[in-house]
Parts: structure tokens; sequence; C-alpha cells
């Protein structure tokens, strides 16, 4: 087995994607998460850049990292200044990182006309620069900038840059696609030509504007790349970086005879990509490969039905090897054997007739705007109407939404519900950022006494959708909600001509779902009790 080490750059270069940003918290966390999954090299940031960055490294010393090393990036000495008196190059050595990835020009092109140096002046920088730091007793891993540009330009000049790094002392050079531009073809050319003729590792860095940066990668490995640079999710500036989420799964489960990260923790690959968008506040991307909850969703009846009878039908692996769920969606393309696949959680694959009656309300509901592919939990009560097991937890009885602008420009929004559980009337009224959130609170205050794991719940996306646009302001709506408590996300859908109705069908379906779902959790844990106690 060939090892591929696998360099994570998340908190410096992904954060350079528009709309990502991490607090200095949020930095830790992730760099302790990537060391328990065996991530080889995490790149923290640059320390001169911002205080958070510096920040970051000082704190960092304290993690007690069992596999990862910590790099601290930066760029070489600037132009007519020695490294010693370079404030670049002292913030480096002060991070006190004892891995170094310093950037240093390739291309001819960007040295004369970004870098405004002469080619031997750049090649002094560089190799002062690499030597500085190695005096101070770091490693340092090059960074070819513009590497595969600058080799088609002048091939002579960019081997010429790799090789005052490497001998200066640099441990490993890096061939960057800095603007995503390059094609495999080319980039396993060049790697493949870099690895002859250099005495050090060479690693690869590759964007994606071209969305071809996972497949570079790969074409670089192929050509004997030993480190992959990356981030998670692919994020990053423009296009984004290749996402070390695929690669590290091509590596591991489609490439043959290469090791990646510690080989046990591949299945939490999911895990670890849902994680760091939660970080970055930022939603899921459901078509993401490998671990995208639309990555094994099945949709096509035709398709459904032969990933029944066998999973490599249509699933090129086992979800689970990266720790994801096989999803089989309902829609108006459904057939028997999307209802099926679905039954064996509620007990009714062999009852034709609640098979029937579930499909032709699917089909019934959908017609009037429904969609029930990310509203599992909407889907899960409607197939308990349909058996005739629902039983709600409360009884809606009215609500009504006010909203008013008073002379200030002051926008009050307030939400009074009713609702009996039981014999118990209850009638709450609640304040709110908006008629949603507003009823969602008046809602909370009514349930909370009989129901207090309500307070676990949250809602983390709310869609609108006009479905027949014709119609203009009297259009049919369909809302959907996404919520999430400790330990799972569902959707929930309704469907009104009022947008303030459909808000309420999909809240409401929402808080039953939770409860529902609860309390099959307490019922399985009871059950196992209760066989521990009769053994």
């Amino acid at each position: 087995m060939r090892r591929i080490a696998i360099y994570d750059t998340t908190l410096r270069d992904g954060t350079q994607g528009e709309g990502v940003s991490f607090s200095l918290e949020d930095k830790l966390l992730i760099c302790q998460r990537l060391d328990e999954l065996g991530f080889d090299f995490i790149e923290g940031g640059y320390p001169l850049s911002n205080e958070k960055d510096a920040q970051f490294f000082q704190r960092a010393r304290e993690l007690d990292l069992a596999h990862a090393r910590l790099c601290a990036f930066g760029m070489t000495r600037r132009r007519g200044v020695s490294p010693e008196k370079d404030p670049g190059m002292r913030a480096l050595v002060e991070s006190e990182a004892p891995v170094v990835t310093l950037v240093g020009k390739t291309s001819d092109f960007h040295v004369r006309e970004v870098l405004r140096a002469g080619l031997d002046e750049n090649l002094a920088m560089i190799r002062e620069s690499v030597d500085c730091l190695r005096q101070h007793g770091r490693e340092v891993i090059y960074d070819a900038e513009h590497f595969f540009d600058g080799w088609k330009a002048n091939p002579q000049y960019a081997f010429q840059t790799l090789q005052a790094a490497v001998d200066a002392g640099a441990s490993t050079v890096v061939l960057c696609d800095t603007n995503g531009g390059s094609l495999p073809e080319h980039v396993a050319a060049g790697t493949r030509e870099a690895v002859g003729r250099l005495s050090v590792p060479v690693a690869i860095h590759c964007h994606n504007d071209c969305e071809l940066a996972v497949a570079n990668s790969l074409a670089a490995v192929e050509a004997g790349a030993v480190q992959v640079q990356g981030t998670i999710n692919g994020v990053g500036e423009r296009c984004g970086n290749a996402d070390l989420v695929s690669v590290a799964a091509n590596l591991a489960f489609k490439k043959q005879g290469y090791e990646v990260l510690r080989p046990e923790s591949l299945v939490r690959l999911t895990e670890l990509s849902r994680f760091v968008y939660e970080l970055a506040n930022m939603s899921f991307r459901a078509n993401q490969p490998f671990v995208g909850s639309s990555a094994f969703a099945h949709k096509g009846g035709m398709h459904v039905h032969a990933v029944n009878r066998h999973t490599k039908s249509y699933e090129h692996m086992d979800p689970q090897l990266v720790g994801n769920e096989r999803r089989v969606l309902v829609s108006e393309l459904s057939g028997r054997s999307n209802i099926i696949a679905l039954a064996t959680k509620h007990n009714f694959a062999k009852d034709d007739a609640l098979v029937n009656k579930v499909l032709a309300q699917v089909v019934s509901l959908e017609n009037k705007g429904y969609q029930f592919e990310a509203a599992e939990g909407s889907f899960d009560l409607l197939v308990k109407r349909c058996a005739g097991t629902f039983r709600p937890h409360f009884e809606r009885l009215g609500y009504h939404v006010t909203t008013e602008l008073d002379g200030r420009g002051k926008i009050t929004t307030e939400a009074t519900v009713k609702v009996k559980i039981g014999d118990d009337l209850r009638h709450e009224v609640a304040e709110g950022d908006g008629p949603v959130n507003a009823l969602d609170a008046a809602l909370r205050k009514a349930l909370r006494d009989t129901y207090p794991n309500l307070d676990d719940m949250h809602l983390v996306d709310y869609k609108v959708r006009v479905i027949n646009s014709e119609a203009a302001t009297a259009a049919n709506v369909r809302v959907a909600i996404e919520s999430k408590d400790n330990g799972d996300v569902w959707g929930t859908v309704g469907v009104s001509e009022n947008v303030i109705e459909a808000s309420w069908i999909a809240l409401v379906d929402s808080f039953e779902y939770k409860l529902y779902k609860d309390e099959a959790k307490r019922a399985a844990v009871r059950r196992v009790e209760a066989e521990v106690a009769v053994k």
C-alpha cells in the first residue's frame, strides 16, 4: 500500500471562499476533528494576515494532536528585504508551527508582472527564505504557485525555482494549479517530470475552476505525487479547491494500492463534511459526491425496483463505507417499489392494500403541489394516517397572526395559537421576527409543559416556492421546513394558497414528527432494558 499524505487547508485557503468564515474556536474544533480522522497536515493560516490566525497558533500549542502536523502558511521574503527583517518571515517563525508552507513564484510572467522583480532575484528570494526557516528549525514545504502555467510557458525557469527551494532545504515541493485551468493530462505530465527531476517528494494543490480539481489531484497521484492538498467540501477562493472528502474516498475505495488517513476513520467522512458545513453556517450540498444526502438517493421507480433486487444495480459503492445512507425518494415518479422500499421501517411491506393507499395519496398530494423528497417527517406522518395509526399529540383549534407597522417604521409580529391536549385547553400568544417565528414560539409555549423535549428542536431552514405562478397572487405556495434536534435532521412540507397556512401545516408536522420520533426511541430503549433484565 502506498501512503498518500492528506494536507488540509480549510482553515486558510478554504476561508478565502465567498461566504466562508470560522471563529477562532471553530478553527480549533476543526483542527481537532481532522487530527482524529488521521489527516497528516493541517494548515492553520497566515499568522501575519490577521489577529485571529496569530491567536490560532498560540492556542494550537495547547492542542494534543495525535497524528497531524500543524503548518503555518506564508510567502517568501519581500523584494529588497532580507529574511531576518521581513515581517512575514518573522511571523512564521514566531508562530512556532513545526512546519511552514512557503509560497513562491514559479511563473516568469508573475515574477515580472506581479512581483516586479528580476528572475534571478526571485530565485534568491526563494533560496534565502527557505534557508532562513530551516535555520530556525522548521520543516519547509515549498508551494510552487502557478506551477503548471509557468511550466507550460517557460519550463526551464519553472524548474529552476523548484530546484532553488530544494537546494535550500525544502522537504517537499507542491505543484499548484493556482488558476484551476489545467486538464488532467497536463497535470499528470508536469507531475511526472517533477517527480523524475527532483530529489524530494512532490505534492499537488488544485483549484476547481474547470470542475477538475479532484480529477487533477488523482492524476497527479498516479504520476507520482505523494501528498494531496485541498479543503473539506472543496470550499475556497473562486470555484474552490479540491474536495479532500472526494479525494480520500476515491483513493481509498476506487483506486488500488493507496492508503489515506486512518483507514478505520473513513466511515466518518460524511460526519466530517457536515461538521464543517455546520461550523461555517453553510447549507449542505445535497449532490456532493460520496457524502451528500442525494449521493445514494433513488427516485425513479425503475431504479428503486432494481436497487431492491441488488444495490449494485444503481450504486457504485456501499454508502456506509463513508458514513452515508441509502435514501428512497417518493414523488409523482414513484412506483410501488419506492413505497415498498420505505415500508420496512413501518412494517407494512406485505400489506398490498396499504402500499396502494400510500402511493395514491402521494400521487394525489404531489398533484396539488406537495413534494416529499426532502420531507421525510411529513411522509412518515402520511403513512401513519393511511394506516390509521396516527394519533395527534395535540388538537389544533385555531391560530391568529398580526403584523403591525408603527409610525417609527418598526414592524411587530404577534401570533396566537389555541390547542387542546386531552381535556386541557391551551391559549398562548408570542411575538417573533416574522409570522412563522411567532407561530413557532406560541406553539412551543402551548406545548412545553406537556412535551419539554420540544426544547431540543429548532428550525434550521425555511423555503417558500410558488407552485402555479400563472395564478399570480392567488397561486398555491409550498413551504418546506427543515428541523433539527440533538440527533436528527428532518423535513416537513405544507401547501396552501395562503403562505401562513402552508407554514402552519409544515410547522405542525415538524412538531408531531419530533414527538413520535422521541416516543419510538424511548420505546426501543425500554425493549432493550427489558431484554437485559430477562437475561
